[in-house]
């Protein structure tokens, strides 16, 4: 997957993007839930998150402390350690990972605590949400890290034209 090409494209396009999110904020169709859902499942039945992992690679995951107490006991791990050893508090005092790309990101680009990833993990890129227009400012930016959710507005877009 051309990683770089889709970031260029959305970059492109950014404009167009912000006015058309916009849009469908101020006044979003009856069944937006449903097409976006739609149209994420169409999406994610043409793209391998693991051809690309570039959310792992490139964006750091906000933890809960549900995600850390269930991910040290995964690890067999102190709390205390597991934080020591993996996050770092930021500026906003969200805890994060002290250095990217994930730690439990393999090289055949699988996660390795998939099963029990943070919840933002499970989430990404938050596009078969309810209401997805109520997270315009982070859709349009993951447009750039996330071939996906380039694809996802492109079709979005022109389902509604």
């Amino acid at each position: 997957m051309d990683i770089a090409h889709y970031k260029e494209l959305a970059l492109q396009k950014q404009k167009e993007h912000k006015q058309f999110l916009a849009s469908l904020k101020k006044k979003p169709p009856k069944n937006l839930d449903q097409l976006t859902k739609e149209i994420h499942e169409a999406v994610f039945r043409e793209i391998d998150c693991t051809q690309c992992a570039n959310c792992c690679k490139s964006l750091g995951p906000l933890f809960t402390e549900a995600d850390i107490e269930r991910i040290a006991k995964h690890m067999r791990l102190k709390l205390a350690n597991f934080e020591t050893t993996y996050l770092q508090v930021d500026e906003d005092g969200d805890k994060i990972f002290k250095c990217m790309p994930c730690p439990f990101l393999g090289c055949d680009n699988l996660c390795d605590i998939y099963d029990v990833r943070p919840k933002a993990c499970r989430e990404f890129p938050h596009t078969d949400r309810k209401k997805f227009y109520q997270i315009n400012h982070l859709t349009l930016k993951n447009t750039l890290t996330c071939p996906a959710t380039y694809l996802f507005i492109e079709k979005l877009r022109n389902k509604l034209k």
